[in-house]
Parts: structure tokens; sequence; C-alpha cells
């Protein structure tokens, strides 16, 4: 069975909504569109405030190379385009659409095509126009992904279906109830590496998926399946390269380099409906969990509703929760605001009665060497932490930390609490701008 070296087991509370059926949530009034829902340079606006716009439009445009399309998932009008609180805490620019609920599309929404009648650069274009990005976690644009410098080197497109975070079934749902659509996305993907075998990585703790799956395209040639450890982070994308296919990647590298391109279910599901359906990505699945809510779900939720909108639409929380997690418990970002609108990047939100983490105290480290045997990357976190708390660039790069993925796996399973990931996830980006302003100085002299 294909796995990973290191990583950690939590308790996988997918059984909560795992046989929730997908269910489409109704739109409100008012719609907000960050034009930054990805990596790479923010979008352009391309509306004004007094535009109509349409199910489907453009309303901000890629502007740069890796940048990506935002498009109104509502008809209606363009109020304001003002900075908004989103997810992350920080205010972003965005479009206010006051949604008609007539959801009058564009021309040509909604058409089916053949994809072996389009050409490479047309279904690239397509992807691009669609907006589509990663919906794995990292939101980096697709259509730069399928455009690596020698397509020809190319020789595995892995589909990730691993879903590796605790309490997360939107693949999953996504898997058995939009199949054909999932194999046809990666059959898009194929088109544009003839030299390279498809391939849909589930872990075993889905084996109705793998078993549905592996039947529809049990005839196609170019496409299988592969059953994986259910083990965390599976779904990494440096671990499910190295699972599959026994290469290694580093920070400085792309899966490219590696002869690999990898895209989780719902990308290549959106690549599917894009190219095939001429339906452009426009929603989220996302499933709604923990024991604070009234039920738990997995919903299809229009970009720009407010998680607000989303809570109601699971029927609310039975109590006052104590922690709410937008994403999985491992990576997601904490919640403390609901009136901010679901992005390509809401994957989903969990809400619980008791944090186990809120009450315990960060006790001395004992070197007991659990977070080293966790961690996937083969680093060595109390060291790293201690040199992030000094803000000890060097002695941080030294140790290899600019390798770490954040996965969490070092802080969930520290018996002392320390706070490692938080740490590490800070360095990110401090040791860029340490380096960059490194060079600068470099440059004067």
């Amino acid at each position: 069975m294909y796995t990973f070296k290191h990583g950690v087991h939590p308790d996988e509370q997918k059984e909560l909504a795992k046989d929730k059926v997908i269910k489409v949530v109704k739109a409100g009034k008012v719609l907000v569109f960050p034009v930054q829902q990805h990596i790479g340079a923010k979008a352009k606006p391309c509306v004004k405030a007094g535009d109509s716009v349409l199910v489907g439009q453009i309303i901000a445009e890629a502007d740069g190379f890796i940048s990506a399309n935002v498009l109104s998932s509502v008809s209606g009008k363009v109020t304001a385009i003002e900075n908004r609180l989103t997810v992350s805490g920080q205010k972003v620019e965005s479009i206010v659409v006051e949604n008609d609920e007539k959801y009058d599309a564009i021309e040509g929404f909604g058409i089916e095509r053949d994809f072996n009648s389009l050409s490479n650069d047309e279904i690239i274009k397509i992807v691009k126009n669609a907006g589509i990005v990663g919906l794995g976690g990292a939101n980096f644009p697709t259509h730069v992904k399928l455009t690596p410098k020698d397509p020809d080197k190319i020789e595995y497109v892995l589909v990730n279906g691993a879903e590796c975070e605790p309490y997360l079934t939107s693949d999953y749902r996504l898997m058995l109830e939009e199949t054909e659509t999932l194999v046809k996305g990666l059959q898009c993907i194929l088109k544009l590496f003839p030299k390279a075998k498809g391939i849909i990585c589930i872990e075993d703790n889905k084996k109705d998926a793998y078993e549905k799956i592996t039947k529809a395209c049990s005839s196609i040639a170019n496409i299988e399946t592969a059953i994986m450890k259910t083990k965390y982070p599976q779904g990494g994308e440096r671990q499910l390269i190295f699972a599959i296919t026994g290469r290694k990647i580093n920070v400085s590298m792309l899966p490219a380099d590696a002869g690999c391109i990898v895209d989780n279910v719902d990308t290549v599901v959106s690549i599917g409906n894009a190219v095939c359906k001429s339906t452009p990505l426009l929603r989220r699945i996302m499933t709604i969990s923990g024991d604070a809510f009234n039920e738990t779900a997995n919903l299809n939720v229009r970009f720009g509703i407010s998680y607000k909108d989303v809570i109601d639409a699971a029927g609310g929380f039975k109590t006052n929760p104590e922690k709410v997690v937008s994403g999985g418990p491992m990576m997601g970002i904490p919640m403390y605001d609901f009136d901010v609108p679901v992005s390509k990047g809401s994957s989903a939100l969990l809400a619980f009665t008791k944090d186990p983490l809120a009450k315990s105290k960060e006790t001395n480290c004992i070197n007991c060497g659990r977070c080293v045997s966790a961690c996937p990357i083969y680093l060595l976190p109390t060291r790293m932490y201690k040199a992030a708390k000094k803000d000890n660039f060097e002695e941080y790069i030294r140790l290899n930390g600019t390798e770490c993925i954040t996965c969490g796996s070092c802080s969930y399973v520290c018996p002392a609490r320390k706070p490692l990931t938080p740490y590490f996830s800070y360095m990110k980006s401090a040791v860029r701008t340490y380096l960059n302003n490194k060079k600068e100085k470099e440059n004067v002299k």
C-alpha cells in the first residue's frame, strides 16, 4: 500500500458528515468577492459600481502570469468596490454585488462540449477564464500549473483524493457523486501531457470511492487508481509524490521538476465542469462538521456568500462554540467573525463545543523526540522553535526550517503543548522578508 514515512494518525471524525449528500445553499441578497483569492498577484477589477453582472462573468481579471480571474456567482448589480474583511482576518479589496435572484448567465453557460475537439491552448484558456485554482489548500492558479516549461517531461498526473485532514468529507462526496466529471477532468489534463499516466490516489478509508472510480476508468488506458494508507499529511504534495512515485522534491522545486502534475479532486472536477460543461468555478463544496452544529453537511456554496449564511444553512449552532475553524483542524484558520465571504480557499467550517487546547498550558520541553518522529520532512522542530522565538533567521535557515510545510504534525504530538506550527507559519514570511532585505543590501554594495 502506498504511503510515506513519518506523519501522524489523528482521530478521523469523518463519520460525522461522510454520508451527507451534497446540498445547494441558497445565495443571500448581498455577495462579496475579494479580488485576492489565490497565490500570486491580486486580480484587477474590470467592473465598477452601478454595472450589471451575470452568472459566470469575469468581474476581476488576472493581473500577471501568476494570478487568477474572479467571477460573479450570481446576476445583479455591483454596489461597491471596497475593502472588506476576509477569513484571513485582513481587509481585501472586494467587489460587492446585490443579487437580483434571477441568475441570468453569460452566453454559452452550461453548454456541453467534447474536450477531444479542443486544442491544448483552448483547454488552458478555458481553465484560466474559469478562474480555477488549486482547491486543496494552496490556491495556486491552475492554468499556470498546466503550462510547465517542458510538457514532454511530465510522466504522472496525480489526482489527490487523500483528503487526509480530519472531519473533511467534501472531496469524498465529490468522488462518489461526480465520478464521471472527475474522470473527464483528468482526461482533459492528460490531453495536455500525452506521455503521462493519470493516477487517482485515494486513502484506504474511502474504499467505496476507490471501487467506484476504479470501475469508471477501467476501460481508459492511461488512467489507473492507487489505494494509499490512511495517514496525515498523506495529501501533502511532497508526500503524495513520494508515496506514488518514490520521487522527492524540496522547497526549491516544483512537482513538474519530478515529472509530476498534482491536482486535488475538486480542482479536477472543476476542470471537467469548465471544459466539458462550459461551467466556470463559481462554488466551493464545503464540509460543515463538529459537535457544536445542529446538523453536519456537505454544501455547495456559491462564492461571495457569507459564512453566517452557511451556518444558518446548516441549522445553526446547538450552543455557542468554543472554537470555530475555517478549513481542517490541522491547518485551518480560527474564526472570530462570521461576516466574511466564502472564497476559493473555503474548504470547510468546523465548530466545537470545547477546544481541548484552549485550557491546556504550555510546559517545558522534555526532549521526547515525538515531533521529530512525526515530521514528514525530517526536520528538528524543537530547535527550529528556539530559533523562531529569537528571530534567529540564519539559524532557522541552517536547520532547513524553510522546508517546513506547516502541516501541524509536530504540534499535534507535542506533550508540552508548544505552539510549534504557529511559530513556523510566522517564520515562513519573516524569513522571506529577511532574505529579500539581505539581497537588497548586497545589491547596494
